[in-house]
């Protein structure tokens, strides 16, 4: 059962207007380096704007492996392209949402840790990205520091911060080595500019990326109606050229290096040009993606968990909800945005909770149920009725229940009103702050050798004197 935005007429027009845009209005990019890679390969170039012919587009991305393989430091591996879905967690949130209290704070080093092995006790996170920018970190390290202190508190397989420069890129693998080949345990990420501009920085770092061998996540963010088209198709259109550009960058160092696809386009709120998170469009403009993605074959990343809300409410549970059942229907290998809220500047502990719930209801969406002979229980039927028994008493029920035909919510209010009054009136938030508190009190992870941490300690202090002047 999958849900499909577009026909396979609409993906590939899609496809053939990322093209069109590629070859005909091209792309900014000055970096030196960059300009004679592509244009050795076919490109051609006039000013500051490259322009990428379709036959060049199509045979680099044709050099992308179907599945991308990230290890944790235990070795679980999470496979992306296989048909199952994985979730990470929101990146990079600058503030804390404090449940009990109601207010927000400013993200400290200690939050980076908690989330992180909040997020390796959760069962509905499959891979983990540094959720806090601690903002008692230095801005010049703050990658590096997001990722130093992110490796102890989590066995699962973790996702670098998005990179700047090709400096963060060259130290966050160094500290990658640690634990293991960077190859096989870390991705990283870079956001070109949309629209269609490519700064120096962001181009040094996608070529040490595929130097280096580690999987590449391009990572454009547009917002429809500011940086991109209003249209979601016309946004997705850029969106996808963007993307493509990076694939073709990436596999002209390094053919066969592994790419997730990753979308991120939201759109604009007009009474505010504010980008908007939590509208119903951004589920679409994922499954949108999600659509063009496979039709390169490629594993694909996109927003799942997101909202605009400023606190667990209604608002919150609604938006994350449809907007990560429509791309996880449509067949993403990925969704993001455990604990994400106010369109990603904030996040919260309890709502890490909440999502990994969901993320386990959307599951059950995606499993379907059986309709055999077994499962339609047409003899069932007929014993309830001839021994005049309900159907507690059938081996058919307790089957079906440890077969998992009902899923069991632990933060979900289902009693009467009479026992959820008399016992307190908590609500689905409160139970989840309450899960958040135990599992950062009792979950511990598997500690790094002391080597390890030294190694570590001695790489973001090496950093420090190189990037902080």
């Amino acid at each position: 059962m999958k849900l499909m935005v577009f026909t396979p007429e609409e993906v590939e027009a899609t496809h053939l207007a990322s093209l069109r845009v590629l070859s005909e209005t091209g792309i900014r990019l000055t970096h030196p380096q960059g300009v004679e890679l592509l244009t050795g390969a076919g490109a051609t170039v006039k000013g500051e704007r490259l322009f990428l012919h379709s036959d060049l587009v199509e045979r680099e991305v044709a050099r992308c492996p179907r599945q991308v393989h990230i290890r944790g430091r235990r070795g679980e591996v999470k496979i992306l392209g296989d048909g199952s879905l994985h979730w990470h967690n929101l990146g990079g949130a600058r503030e804390v949402y404090d449940h009990r209290s109601g207010e927000r704070r400013p993200a400290k080093l200690k939050d980076l840790c908690d989330s992180t092995r909040l997020l390796d006790a959760l069962d509905g996170a499959t891979s983990i990205t540094p959720f806090f920018t601690p903002q008692d970190a230095p801005g010049p390290l703050m990658s590096l520091i997001m990722y130093r202190h992110s490796l102890p508190q989590t066995t699962k397989p973790l996702q670098g911060p998005g990179v700047q420069n090709e400096k963060e890129v060259k130290y966050i693998v160094k500290m990658a080595e640690v634990v293991g080949s960077p190859s096989e345990v870390l991705s990283l990420a870079v956001s070109p500019v949309s629209p269609l501009t490519f700064p120096n920085d962001a181009v040094e770092a996608i070529l040490e990326i595929a130097r280096l061998g580690v999987p590449f996540c391009p990572l454009p963010c547009p917002t429809a109606g500011t940086t991109a088209p209003l249209s979601i198709a016309g946004a997705i259109v850029q969106q996808n050229a963007e993307v493509l550009a990076s694939i073709v960058l990436a596999q002209l160092i390094k053919p066969g290096l592994p790419i997730v696809y990753c979308g991120r386009l939201a759109m604009m709120e007009p009474r505010t040009g504010l980008s908007v998170w939590g509208g119903i469009e951004l589920g679409m403009a994922s499954a949108g993606t999600v659509q063009i993605a496979h039709r390169y074959g490629l594993p694909v990343n996109v927003y799942g968990f997101s909202t605009n809300s400023h606190t667990l409410d209604i608002q919150s549970g609604f938006e994350r909800s449809l907007n990560s059942i429509i791309p996880a229907m449509s067949g993403a290998d990925e969704l993001s945005g455990i604990g994400e809220m106010e369109a990603g500047i904030m996040g919260s502990y309890a709502q890490m909770v909440c999502d990994s719930e969901i993320a386990a209801s959307v599951q059950r969406i995606r499993r379907g149920f059986s309709i055999d002979e077994e499962a339609l229980a047409v003899e069932v039927i007929a014993a309830t009725q001839s021994s005049n028994l309900n159907f507690l008493t059938q081996k058919h029920t307790t089957r079906y229940l440890r077969a998992g035909e009902m899923l069991f919510s632990k933060l979900a209010e289902r009693r009467s009103w009479e026992t959820w009054d008399r016992e307190g009136r908590e609500s689905m938030a409160d139970r989840a702050q309450a899960e958040a508190e135990r599992l950062l009190k009792e979950h511990q992870v598997p500690p790094l050798e002391k080597i390890q941490e030294q190694e570590l300690d001695s790489i973001l202090s090496e950093a420090g004197r190189v990037l902080i002047r």
